[in-house]
């Protein structure tokens, strides 16, 4: 990780910007997030850049921030966090550590599939449709997203809302973030009924080729390390571990 460390941290920026909180406070070189409690990604701690204060008072501080807006504290750290020590100051404080994760990333400039899709993409530009797709794939109900509405409202680089067509039904659908040359991967979720018939794979190859067409670089994702089955689809597109991150949470 070091040898790319300077990489790493703009996927960090990137991914953040790319999830965006309803709301954030810059805070000696943390950025602190809330987005109504709808995700740990939007409603953490994150400790991007050199900090200076004393870091015990500056953990008290954040505290404040959450509780007062009835939230838990949740920190998200990554191999570059600082300072270095937090995360076992953290532990001492009785934050415990949930849900590790990798950041897969894909070098697209040289990037050829081994295969060609045959379903079709298509791009909403609608997000309640979307949303209202997204929620009936992942069979999760539509009044429970809609912070998840508003984050998807608030992103302020290109953003794609994708759909996959086979046979003319619809099988999976996913997000794709365009900031510069970076291009992220989200929400990508395949229809219970259709899953492991390859189309987890031609959603992401059909996103990677816009992505491609649109002038991204880089592509990453983000995957919880215990899903083994995703891990495994993405190492066969080509994706490799960028770095590690995971979560501190009282």
């Amino acid at each position: 990780m070091t040898k790319n460390v300077s990489l790493w941290k703009r996927l960090d920026e990137v991914s953040l910007n790319s999830w965006p909180a309803l709301q954030q406070i810059l805070f000696d070189g943390w950025i602190l997030r809330f987005a109504k409690g709808y995700t740990k990604r939007a409603n953490s701690v994150n400790p991007l850049y050199e900090s200076r204060m004393d870091v015990n008072k500056k953990i008290d501080t954040c505290e404040k921030f959450y509780r007062d807006r009835g939230l838990s504290t949740i920190f998200r750290l990554t191999p570059f966090s600082s300072p270095t020590s937090l995360d076992q100051i953290l532990e001492k404080r009785g934050y415990k550590k949930v849900d590790p994760s990798f950041v897969l990333y894909l070098n697209l400039k040289n990037y050829k599939p081994k295969s060609t899709p045959s379903a079709k993409l298509r791009c909403e530009e609608d997000i309640n449709a979307w949303l209202k797709l997204f929620c009936k794939l992942s069979e999760s109900s539509l009044e429970l997203h809609q912070t998840h509405k508003e984050i998807l409202r608030a992103i302020s680089s290109r953003r794609i809302l994708a759909s996959l067509i086979d046979s003319r039904k619809t099988v999976a659908c996913g997000m794709g973030v365009l900031e510069d040359d970076y291009f992220g991967l989200f929400d990508l979720v395949t229809a219970p009924q259709e899953r492991n018939k390859g189309y987890g794979t031609q959603l992401v190859l059909l996103l990677l080729r816009w992505a491609k067409e649109n002038g991204a670089s880089h592509t990453y994702l983000q995957v919880v390390s215990s899903n083994a089955p995703a891990r495994h689809l993405y190492a066969k597109l080509g994706f490799q571990e960028a770095y590690q991150y995971w979560y501190r949470i009282r």
